[in-house]
C-alpha cells in the first residue's frame, strides 16, 4: 500500500504532466520504433507500454513493461542514448504527450521527482539483473516462475479468493522468458496447480508456494 507521501508525489507528477496533449492508442499500437528520436516523451494514464527489440528469428523480446505513473523513453531524454528498442501498447493506452525539454526542467527543478524516477530504475535494473541469472543459469521451470513473481507483484490483481490474476497470455511470458510458448504451456502444467489458466488469464493461486518453488529450482 502507497504511502501518503508516494500518494502525494503521484499527484505531483500528474498534475504535471496533465498539462499536456492526452492522446489514445489501441492495442498493438507501436509508440516508438528502433533508431528513432522523439521530440518528447510519454506518460502513462492507462494501459501498458511494452518496450523490446526483435531477434534475428523475428520474435519480440521484451526488455521491459510500463505500466501508469511511468514516463518513457527517459534514456534517450537524458543522456541522448542513441533508442534502439522499440515500444508498442499491450492494451489501449492513454499517455499524455511532454516535450522533453519541459520534462528535464521538471526532473531539475524537483529532486523527489528525481529520486522517484532513480528508485524506479534501480528496481527495473534488479528485474533485469535476475532475468539475466535465471536466463544464463537457471531452467525453463526457473524462468516462468521468476516471471510469473515479477508479473504478479508489478501487475496482478487479486480476486476474490486472494489469487493473483495477470491479464497476460502464454506468448507474452515466452516473449519475457525467451522461452517457447510450447514450453511454457508445458511448465504451467507441471506447476502442479499452483498456476493455471483460466478464462483468458493466468492465475496463480499460492504465490507464496511459488516463491519457494523458485528457491527450490535455482
Amino acid at each position: 500500500m502507497a504511502t501518503a507521501e508516494e500518494d502525494a508525489l503521484k499527484r505531483k507528477i500528474q498534475a504535471q504532466f496533465s498539462r499536456y496533449p492526452l492522446r489514445t492508442y489501441p492495442k498493438g499500437q507501436i509508440l516508438v520504433f528502433a533508431d528513432e528520436s522523439p521530440d518528447h516523451i510519454f506518460y502513462v494514464v492507462k494501459g501498458r507500454i511494452r518496450k523490446y527489440d526483435v531477434s534475428y528469428k523475428g520474435e519480440e523480446v521484451v526488455v521491459n513493461t510500463f505500466k501508469p505513473g511511468a514516463f518513457f523513453p527517459m534514456s534517450w531524454a537524458i543522456n541522448r542514448t542513441p533508442n534502439s528498442y522499440l515500444y508498442k501498447t499491450e492494451e489501449p493506452a492513454e499517455l499524455h504527450i511532454v516535450p522533453v525539454e519541459d520534462a528535464l526542467e521538471f526532473l531539475k527543478s524537483n529532486p523527489d521527482v528525481m529520486l522517484d524516477l532513480l528508485s524506479r530504475i534501480y528496481k527495473g535494473m534488479d528485474g533485469v539483473l535476475g532475468r539475466l541469472v535465471h536466463l544464463m543459469s537457471g531452467t525453463a521451470k526457473s524462468r516462468l516462475i521468476y516471471e510469473l513473481i515479477i508479473e504478479c507483484r508489478r501487475f496482478g490483481r487479486k480476486d476474490d479468493e486472494g489469487r493473483c490474476v495477470l491479464s497476460i497470455s502464454e506468448t507474452d511470458l515466452a516473449a519475457q522468458s525467451g522461452l517457447a510458448r510450447e514450453t511454457i504451456s508445458r511448465e504451467i502444467k507441471n506447476l502442479n496447480g499452483i498456476v493455471g489458466i483460466k478464462r483468458g488469464a493466468i492465475v496463480v493461486s499460492d504465490m507464496a508456494a511459488l516463491e519457494r518453488l523458485l528457491g527450490g529450482v535455482i
